[in-house]
C-alpha cells in the first residue's frame, strides 16, 4: 500500500516547476515553504545557502515534507543557476519592483524555477540580475509585502492554475521516479 501510494503521488509531480530559497532563516517559514511545495507537486527544491547553515526544519510545521522533496543545497545563486539552466529552467526572481510582472501575466507553463528571498530583504539584487525574469504577486492595500512562505504558496498555486488550465503535462521520468521511489523505501 505505502509503495503504491508513494508511486501515485510522485506520478502527479511536476517535473518543470522547481522553487529556489535564498537565504531563509526562519525555520517556521522554510517548513512551511517545503510543505507548501509538496502539496502543490513540486518535487526539486533548491537552497541558497552561502554561509553554510543548513536546513532548519520544523516538523511539526512541515508535517514531514521534507522527506518527500528533492533538496540540493548550494552556496551560491550563480552555482545554483547554473545546474538549472543546464536543467533547462527558466529562472524568475520575485521582487516588489515596478518592471517585475505580475504572477497573472508571467507564463508558468514553460520550465521554469521560483525563486523566494529570505524574510528581512528579499531575493539578492545580484541574484535578480542573474535571474532571466521578474515577477511580483500584485499589491493593493497599504502593506507592501507577505511572509515568504504565504509568498510561496500564492506563486506555487497560481502556477498550478496555469499548467492546468493549459494541459501541460510534465511529470518525473520513469528512472526518477524509480531512484526516488528507492530513497523513499
Amino acid at each position: 500500500m505505502r509503495r503504491g501510494r508513494i508511486e501515485e503521488v510522485l506520478r502527479k509531480r511536476w517535473s518543470g516547476l522547481a522553487l529556489v530559497v535564498e537565504e531563509v532563516k526562519n525555520p517556521h517559514n522554510i517548513s512551511a515553504i517545503l510543505r507548501t511545495a509538496d502539496a502543490a507537486g513540486v518535487q526539486n527544491i533548491f537552497i541558497v545557502d552561502p554561509l553554510g547553515e543548513g536546513l532548519a526544519v520544523n516538523e511539526t510545521i512541515s508535517t514531514g515534507a521534507e522527506k518527500w522533496l528533492t533538496i540540493r543545497t548550494y552556496y551560491s545563486a550563480k552555482l545554483c543557476f547554473n545546474d538549472l539552466r543546464d536543467m533547462g529552467y527558466r529562472i524568475a526572481a520575485t521582487a516588489l519592483r515596478d518592471d517585475a510582472v505580475s504572477i497573472y501575466d508571467y507564463d508558468f507553463t514553460r520550465r521554469v524555477a521560483i525563486v523566494l528571498g529570505n524574510e528581512k530583504n528579499g531575493v539578492r539584487s545580484s541574484t535578480i540580475k542573474m535571474s532571466d525574469d521578474i515577477i511580483k504577486i500584485p499589491m493593493r492595500g497599504m502593506v507592501q509585502s507577505l511572509n515568504v512562505s504565504v509568498s510561496a504558496g500564492i506563486i506555487l498555486f497560481e502556477a498550478i492554475r496555469q499548467r492546468t488550465a493549459s494541459g501541460v503535462e510534465d511529470p518525473l521520468s520513469e528512472e526518477e521516479i524509480k531512484n526516488l521511489i528507492e530513497r523513499l523505501k
